[in-house]
Parts: structure tokens; C-alpha cells; sequence
């Protein structure tokens, strides 16, 4: 089951997010052991986001991602899929505005 809450209310005329976003983000399934923080890592340095990924003691993994729209819904898709080896039977999303807290995006 997926949940989206996803606010358009800070886009402009284009479409396009004013300011930068924060995805949190809790995945479900098969997550654990198949290198998922590690290819969720590698994509959010592709895209430019910055926050963590860390494992959770019930076998989900936690995402905190902050970036432009477009590139943090990149990482969503992702996240519905992971890699090779992953099985993802859930994703719970929650967006808001970003804190800009974060430099970088780093395993935790």
C-alpha cells in the first residue's frame, strides 16, 4: 500500500516547487541485507539530495531526504522499487518543507 501526502500548494505558475522540500520516508519488505541504503545513498548523490537512510530494528529502512521536488520524486520511485535483490511491500511518505539542515546524504 502506498501513502503520498503530497502538498502542491507551494508551486509556482510552471509547476515547479518555490523551495525545497523534505521527503520522510519509512520502506517496507525485504530491505534489509540487499545493500538498499547503499544504492539509496549512491542514487541521492546522483540527484543532487541531501539527508540520511538508516536501518530500523523491525527490518524497515527510514529515509529523510531534502531537495527540489522533481529530484526528491525521482528518489520516491525509487524507493517503491530499491535494487536488485530488494522486495518493497510498502512505502510511507510524508512531505514537508525542508529544514536545509543537512550537507550531504549519509548512511546512518
Amino acid at each position: 500500500m502506498w501513502y503520498n501526502c503530497r502538498d502542491d500548494s507551494n508551486r509556482g505558475e510552471s509547476g515547479l516547487s518555490i523551495e525545497n522540500e523534505q521527503l520522510h520516508a519509512i520502506v517496507q519488505g525485504r530491505v534489509q541485507g540487499v545493500s538498499f541504503r547503499y544504492y539509496t545513498t549512491l542514487r541521492a548523490h546522483e540527484l543532487g539530495i541531501t539527508g540520511w537512510v538508516r536501518n530500523l530494528p523491525d527490518g524497515a529502512v527510514e529515509v529523510l531526504a531534502e531537495g527540489a521536488r522533481a529530484q526528491l520524486d525521482q528518489l520516491a520511485t525509487f524507493l517503491k522499487v530499491g535494487p536488485v535483490g530488494a522486495r518493497v511491500n510498502a512505502v510511507d511518505m510524508k512531505w514537508q518543507r525542508a529544514t536545509g539542515q543537512y550537507r550531504d546524504f549519509a548512511i546512518r
